[in-house]
């Protein structure tokens, strides 16, 4: 849970570098409370039409969205990659699996253009 705190105190920071941990810990309790939203959704009867979500999917997913574009660029600066890396999402399933691999990547070891490396930091 301080992981996906961490993220959400670095509201807007899209500089500096992120570890897979940080990341993926993130992704892990966004999918946790997506579904808790989607189930908060449908037990209230807030769902739109025969969509199985609503209101507070909709209110939840767009508070993480500028966050979650912040620690998944700081990802990629923490392997060495661009923040604009994130575009080749947009090619049709070739684009998505390569971002999949990147962020499966370890670090690059020792400091690169966007900082230290977060495993070495030591505070």
């Amino acid at each position: 849970m301080n992981w996906y705190l961490k993220v959400l105190k670095q509201y807007a920071d899209f500089s500096g570098r992120a570890r897979r941990k940080e990341y993926w810990m993130f992704a892990l309790f966004n999918v946790i409370f997506i579904a808790s939203a989607m189930i908060l959704d449908n037990v209230l009867g807030l769902t739109i039409g025969e969509l199985p979500y609503g209101v507070f999917y909709f209110l939840y997913s767009l508070a993480i969205l500028i966050p979650g574009l912040a620690v998944y660029v700081r990802r990629l600066h923490d392997i060495g990659k661009s923040g604009w890396m994130i575009l080749i999402a947009l090619i049709p399933i070739v684009g998505p699996i390569w971002l999949l691999v990147l962020t499966l990547t370890d670090s690059n070891h020792g400091e690169n253009q966007y900082g230290p490396n977060p495993k070495e930091v030591t505070v």
